[in-house]
């Protein structure tokens, strides 16, 4: 019993670190207005991440090309390590490190955007496709831990989750890119 008590009051701490933080709110904030933008512009919002992070990639680019909170047009958006043959081929012929980094070389255009999840921030097939991004225009968000990392250096926006704790972290990532979704939606597709 302890250890389910204290996992969520540590969940619930995290999140009240971020609800505390006005700057982070502001960041969050402008993130989804960027995308917005970036939708409205015929552009893409493209998610990467590993483990637990690719997971929550795919679930948040579901959540905006598929619906979030009602029926509206898809919106342009995937995760990157969906075509695993592209993916397992790449890592074998040219290093894990470089699997997003030539997808967005070959995917991307100038205005989109790339977002990059990892708790440490140090993933390095991730810093390497923020390189690449930023080399193509490309606009990069990091969600990331307390630090932010190596990504911290190579993101135009920054949604550093105040822990230090991965599964925290990973709670407050989804928490942080469904408020996301849910703007976005409100905001390309407001309800009567």
């Amino acid at each position: 019993m302890d250890t389910i008590i204290r996992s969520i009051q540590d969940s619930i701490a995290a999140k009240q670190a971020i609800l505390g933080n006005e700057d982070m709110l502001k960041r969050i904030e402008r993130v989804a207005d960027v995308m917005v933008e970036t939708l409205k512009q015929g552009k893409r919002v493209l998610w990467c991440g590993n483990g637990g992070s690719a997971a929550d990639a795919q679930h948040l680019a579901a959540e905006l090309s598929g619906c979030f909170y009602y029926d509206r047009p898809p919106l342009n958006s995937e995760a990157l390590h969906c075509n695993t043959s592209y993916m397992t081929a790449v890592a074998n012929d040219y290093g894990y490190e470089h699997i997003y980094s030539r997808m967005i070389d070959g995917a991307c255009k100038p205005g989109d955007i790339l977002v990059g999840i990892s708790t440490s921030g140090n993933s390095l097939n991730i810093y390497n496709a923020f390189c690449k991004a930023k080399d193509l225009g490309v606009v990069t968000v990091a969600m990331t831990g307390e630090t932010g990392g190596k990504l911290a250096t190579k993101a135009d926006y920054l949604l550093n989750v105040p822990s230090t704790d991965t599964p925290r972290i990973q709670e407050s990532h989804i928490l942080i890119g469904h408020i996301i979704c849910e703007i976005v939606e409100s905001h390309m597709f407001p309800r009567d």
